[in-house]
């Protein structure tokens, strides 16, 4: 899907304006979350434990301390937080510094974000130095901003990380558009009060009034995220 307006601005045809779009990371531009159950599969080995696939619907999507507080429950495992979280990131790295397959749709839509100049943020619950490395392979040029999840007190899904790049790009919520691919992310951008685009990839994401629901990112075009500022938040997709 490509556009073919111009290069001049995000205007709608009524004079509202799409703002800011943000990009969440795992599971919505690099199809990593996978890389994530395999990297938590391993440490927990590691530890004297084989995880349930069953775990793996719950820890998806969230953020590193509440899917490694989960694991840490539910296994019994005899280490701290902050230690899990160190040999998480470390197996996880090892897997993302060979490269990353970006989702379908993604290079396509981050140079067209590009081309038309729209302010672009990657708001991701990852820690810094996993996002700091996936933007090798996403470009970090595509991005006039980056949240990674320890870069605030806050993470997804509460509201904080969309608020905050809204307020560092000068952009009201509500003229914001969001990608994300899991429940705990979408719940973020809503709280927010951002329009929201959900792109389920493990788990399913149900529809709901003022969200939309697609099946890729092939199907997200700038005309399409514009289109979202002007419909009534009272629409289900």
């Amino acid at each position: 899907m490509t556009s073919s307006i111009p290069a001049i601005g995000t205007r709608t045809a009524d004079g509202a304006t799409l703002q800011a779009v943000f990009l969440d990371l795992d599971g919505t531009l690099v199809d990593t979350e996978g890389f994530w159950w395999e990297a938590e599969a391993e440490v927990f080995a590691g530890l004297g434990h084989i995880l349930d696939d069953a775990h793996r619907e719950v820890v998806v999507g969230g953020p590193m301390s509440r899917s490694a507080n989960y694991l840490i429950q539910v296994t019994g495992v005899d280490i701290s937080l902050p230690e899990l979280s160190v040999l998480l990131n470390a197996a996880f790295l090892a897997r993302i510094r060979r490269g990353v397959p970006l989702m379908p749709g993604a290079r396509r839509l981050l140079a067209e974000l590009a081309a038309h100049e729209v302010p672009t943020a990657l708001v991701s619950a990852s820690h810094r130095a996993v996002v700091d490395q996936m933007l090798h392979s996403l470009g970090p040029e595509h991005f006039r901003l980056t949240l990674a999840g320890d870069d605030l007190v806050r993470t997804k899904p509460h509201p904080d990380p969309y608020l905050t790049a809204a307020a560092r790009l000068g952009a009201a919520p509500e003229r914001c558009a969001v990608v994300e691919d899991t429940l705990t992310g979408v719940t973020a951008g809503e709280a927010a009060g951002c329009r929201v685009v959900a792109v389920p990839s493990v788990t399913p994401i149900p529809p709901a009034t003022g969200r939309t629901v697609v099946r890729s990112l092939e199907e997200v075009d700038l005309p399409f995220l514009r289109s979202l500022i002007t419909e009534s938040r009272g629409d289900v997709h």
